[in-house]
């Protein structure tokens, strides 16, 4: 896919100060979900255009990733109360706490077992919450790996990156956990999803990097063109066969084939600071930008072909 196949649209969802778009996430009823960090809201966003904006019963409590429950609602991380919030589709919202002070909760994903599991950044744990709001807590093996996204397998277990450990964990649904550091030293690993491969993809903020780990524990690493671009969050998309990721310090998202083909687009706003991205049914990605927008990119071409990338293992 060229780049003259890639067509950017923007839509303002908020103040590019005092708001800070930061996760987006595709909702049950087709609309984009956006957290806005700063002002503690979350925005809808219809597939007609039509925006709403749902403010939480605390300014300052900090929505961070957002995720659709196996109810179908949305639920979404409050990373500075430090509690897990819960938003139907008609702007309903309630939160639960999480049981250690300052946990820090950040990640957020829906589990193979019905349940919800976040990562608690500042605690070095993993947590469960039911959809009923019951909350239970698996303590990392490591400490202070600043646990950041999480996302399901294709194993029944959830898989998170360790930020500050410079590894990739996996818990069982009965709360088992494995840890398997990266070759990379202050990688940095930050956003990790399913890819269309079976295995999981994640950005490497530190290194500027994209990783890959399959379900053995086996990584590999492809380094970016610009190593300064600070890649932050990643989606499959598994109608053309890549993972999309974000270049925070660029502004600029990516995609990545299996076989580690990179291709990079640069957004409208070079300083727009590209966080969440998710794929919409009609196949468009959006891009959640920190300086109040949401970029929606048309892709217009038959999309990337794998074409022999590098990678280091």
């Amino acid at each position: 896919m060229s780049r003259s196949d890639v067509v950017f649209e923007q839509v303002s969802v908020a103040d590019p100060v005092a708001s800070g778009p930061y996760a987006v996430t595709t909702g049950p009823d087709e609309a984009l979900w956006c957290t806005l960090v700063h002002a503690g809201s979350i925005a809808r966003l219809t597939p007609a255009g039509r925006l709403e904006r749902h403010a939480l019963d605390s300014a300052s409590c900090g929505p961070s990733i957002i995720t659709t429950g196996p109810d179908g609602a949305l639920w979404f991380t409050r990373s500075r109360d430090h509690r897990i919030g819960r938003m139907t589709v008609d702007g309903r919202s309630a939160s639960f706490a999480v049981p250690v002070p300052g946990s820090g909760p950040f990640g957020i994903a829906a589990g193979d077992d019905g349940a919800l599991w976040f990562t608690q950044m500042h605690t070095d744990r993993i947590g469960r919450i039911t959809v009923d709001g019951e909350v239970s807590e698996f303590p990392l093996p490591v400490e202070g790996a600043f646990p950041s996204f999480i996302t399901a397998g294709p194993d029944r277990a959830l898989w998170f990156t360790l930020n500050q450990a410079d590894a990739v964990g996996r818990i069982g649904l009965g709360g088992d956990v494995t840890v398997h550091p990266l070759p990379t030293t202050h990688a940095a690993p930050v956003g990790i999803t399913l890819g269309v491969d079976g295995a999981l993809w994640f950005v490497e903020i530190g290194a500027g990097q994209i990783g890959r780990i399959d379900t053995a524990g086996r990584v590999r690493e492809f380094p970016l063109p610009d190593r300064a671009c600070r890649p932050h969050a990643i989606a499959a998309d598994p109608a053309r066969g890549v993972c999309w990721f974000t270049e925070w310090g660029a502004g600029r998202i990516g995609s990545i084939t299996p076989d580690g083909h990179i291709e990079e687009y640069d957004l409208p706003d070079r300083h727009g600071e590209p966080h969440g991205l998710t794929v919409a049914p009609d196949g468009a990605l959006h891009v959640a930008l920190e300086t109040g927008h949401i970029a929606r990119t048309v892709l217009q071409g038959p999309g990337p072909r794998p074409s022999g990338g590098h990678g280091r293992s």
